[in-house]
C-alpha cells in the first residue's frame, strides 16, 4: 500500500504489522461497531464513566469501572492518614472498625504529628496557667 514505507521509517515496524494496527483502529472507530450504554443512565456523568473492552467473541462493550476511593486525610494538615483503608462509603460500612480508625485519641481524624502538637500545646498552656497562678499567689504574700 502507499503508506507502508513511511510508516516503516517512522515507527520502526514492518509495514504488514502497521497495516494490521491501522485496520484494527479503523474497525473500532467505524460506525458498524457502535457501542451502546448497558445501563439506563444515558448521560456522560461522573457516575456513568465507562471504558471500552473487547470480549472473547470479538465484540466491543462498555465496562463501568468503580469510582476511585479517596484516602482519608488529617483534619489539620491535610496529609494522608496511615493505617486507614481507602474505600467507597458503601464498602466502608461493611468493613470492621479496626480498618476505619486508629486506636488513640482523634484516631481517624488527626495524624500522629498533629495530635502530638495539640497535646504538647495543651500541656504547656496548662503549665503556664499554673505558673501565672503561683506568681499571683507569691505577689499577694508580699
Amino acid at each position: 500500500s502507499w503508506f507502508a514505507s513511511p510508516c516503516r521509517y517512522l515507527w520502526g515496524l514492518p509495514g504488514r504489522h502497521y497495516l494490521e494496527l491501522v485496520c484494527e483502529y479503523v474497525q473500532i472507530s467505524m460506525g458498524a461497531n457502535r457501542l451502546t450504554y448497558r445501563r439506563r443512565l444515558s448521560y456522560n456523568t461522573k457516575s456513568n464513566r465507562k471504558r471500552v473492552s473487547k470480549t472473547p467473541g470479538g465484540k466491543l462493550v462498555y465496562l463501568y469501572p468503580k469510582k476511585p476511593a479517596k484516602v482519608p486525610v488529617c483534619g489539620q494538615c491535610h496529609r494522608k492518614l496511615r493505617g486507614i483503608v481507602a474505600l467507597r462509603p458503601l464498602k466502608l460500612m461493611s468493613v470492621s472498625k479496626r480498618h476505619k480508625t486508629v486506636t488513640r485519641a482523634y484516631g481517624g481524624h488527626l495524624c500522629g504529628q498533629c495530635l502530638r502538637e495539640r497535646i504538647i500545646r495543651a500541656f504547656l498552656i496548662e503549665e503556664q496557667k499554673i505558673v501565672v497562678h503561683a506568681m499571683k499567689a507569691r505577689a499577694g504574700q508580699k
